[in-house]
């Protein structure tokens, strides 16, 4: 049951990720750091992908020891992304391509190794207080990055573009 459970994860959560890169890729360039409503597309996506990252860890210490965040150090910055006020910088479309690409492996890593107990026991992540175990942070982390990527989908959508389509479990966006 455990394997299942881990396959479904990661099929879902591969899926989420392919949908967010799809917004991405198509985000055209006039879109890209603009604000619709209170939110700048660049910002939401690397909202995303952030806490994607932030929640396949196993505890808040261990985001900023990732190679990924020491040579990207320029971008994180100060983590204002932990900070409670509205982000305030700009991030590279590339980047954030990259970044998804980097939590696509780390979700490998992750649940390569979670166990039964593991999974049923405490999330790591004491503030937060709605997922009582490691399993429901995985599904809670999958339906954060799914949230964002319909919010930007709708975005591009009324921007005149195409709507995003239908992301299975095998399907992935470059």
């Amino acid at each position: 049951m455990v394997e299942a459970f881990k396959k479904l994860v990661r099929d879902q959560l591969e899926a989420a990720l392919s949908t967010l890169a799809h917004c991405v890729n198509r985000c055209p360039h006039e879109e890209w750091d603009s604000r619709f409503l209170d939110e700048v597309f660049c910002q939401s996506a690397f909202h995303a992908v952030f806490y994607a990252d932030y929640y396949l860890g196993k505890d808040p210490a261990s985001l900023r020891d990732q190679d990924f965040h020491r040579a990207g150090a320029s971008v994180f910055r100060d983590y204002e992304e932990l900070e409670d006020r509205k982000p305030a910088l700009l991030y590279d479309r590339d980047f954030i391509l990259a970044y998804i690409a980097h939590c696509r492996a780390k979700i490998q890593t992750a649940l390569a190794a979670e166990d039964e107990e593991s999974l049923n026991g405490p999330t790591g992540f004491g503030r937060l207080s709605s997922c009582h175990t490691r399993a429901e942070l995985y599904l809670n982390n999958t339906r954060h990055v799914q949230h964002h990527a319909a919010q930007l989908s709708m975005r591009l959508a009324i921007a005149g573009g195409d709507f995003v389509p239908w992301v299975g479990s095998g399907w992935r966006e470059a």
